[in-house]
């Protein structure tokens, strides 16, 4: 079969190459999907440089994808051969697990039903993405652990760079759930998160975005998902409503915060911090479950007219898609593989 390699650290273009590797077989627990389609997320260019420590071991990039249940090893029950999914944290602690080969083997607990009518592409899109999305909705105090028609009825939910991946499935999985969703982006990329379901897009670049963001939510934001908390620091603390939760995936830019402790102690403000790896597999599955769902009702959809415009590669250009993810690309990197 064919698959992406790399065993040194290191720019996309001099450490990925195409070899042929043996058909793994899956152990017991796991399954063997047929990639249909990989997708690609700044984590796996994160991995591949380096950013995270460690050393290099032989490894297959990417940790989300789609296709079709291939084998199934003993002891697995309730999925079987034929089966379209989609996956997530296919590499983790499995390197040579990625999903940027024809075919991988992986726990059962990995891999989710997808929906007859959903694209493949839609498949490979969702994981890492959603399921950031998903935790960062469901951490609030008193708020739902689970996400579904009216959950998030009442709420106001403040969505930052509701342009990329994560906030594009924030702003889709929140306004499935009931919130009033206001999505935050520079002034080109007001277009994808409109298209997304946002009810209001503030340019976050403005002097009076909190004045804005107010005027959608004169009580405040109930739940932000946030992308560059250093840098929206100050637009958080001028938006957020007593006992708001402040949920944290990234910081875009690297910009230090500084907490304003009083500011923060008046507002019994909340900061959840999210990394998918270390969250547990009981949140993951919970958050999986949701989205299936999700996705067989057709509220995640991709593409230009969804939002999340795709960029599709060959495996063989997994490199270049590689590059176009770490030069921040706007909308969802693809590898078409089978």
């Amino acid at each position: 079969m064919r698959s992406i390699v790399f065993d040194q650290l290191g720019a996309a273009d001099s450490v990925l190459r195409l070899v042929e590797r043996e058909v793994p077989e899956p152990a017991a627990g796991e399954v063997r999907v047929k990639i249909a389609v990989s997708g690609v997320n700044p984590t796996d260019w994160k991995a591949r440089t380096g950013l995270y420590g460690g050393e290099a071991v032989e490894s297959v990039p990417n940790q989300d994808g789609s296709g079709t249940i291939d084998a199934v090893g003993p002891g697995v029950e309730g999925i079987n051969v034929g089966d379209r999914v989609w996956l997530t944290l296919a590499a983790y602690q499995r390197p040579l697990s990625g999903s940027a080969q024809e075919y991988t083997t992986l726990p059962a607990e990995r891999v989710f039903p997808l929906a007859d009518d959903a694209s493949f592409e839609l498949g490979a899109s969702v994981g890492v993405p959603a399921i950031t999305a998903h935790r960062a909705l469901t951490v609030a105090e008193g708020g739902p652990t689970r996400l579904s028609p009216g959950a998030l009825e009442g709420k106001v939910v403040l969505v930052a760079g509701g342009a990329g991946a994560v906030g594009h499935a924030a702003i889709q999985l929140a306004r499935w759930a009931g919130a009033t969703v206001i999505a935050t982006t520079s002034p080109g990329k007001t277009k994808y998160a409109e298209a997304a379901g946002a009810h209001h897009v503030v340019n976050y670049r403005e002097e009076d975005a909190a004045k804005q963001i107010r005027s959608f939510a004169p009580d405040g934001v109930d739940i932000i998902v946030e992308v560059a908390a250093g840098a929206n620091n100050e637009l958080n603390l001028a938006v957020l409503n007593s006992r708001g939760t402040i949920a944290i995936y990234a910081n875009d830019g690297n910009q230090p915060i500084t907490l304003d402790i009083r500011a923060n102690m008046g507002l019994n403000a909340r900061y959840q911090f999210l990394l998918l790896y270390s969250v547990g597999a009981e949140a993951i599955t919970a958050a999986a479950e949701d989205i299936s769902t999700a996705i067989a009702a057709g509220v995640l959809p991709v593409g230009e007219e969804a939002g999340l415009p795709l960029h599709t590669f060959d495996l063989a250009q997994t490199a270049e898609a590689h590059q176009a993810v770490e030069a921040g690309a706007t909308g969802k990197v693809l590898i078409t593989v089978s």
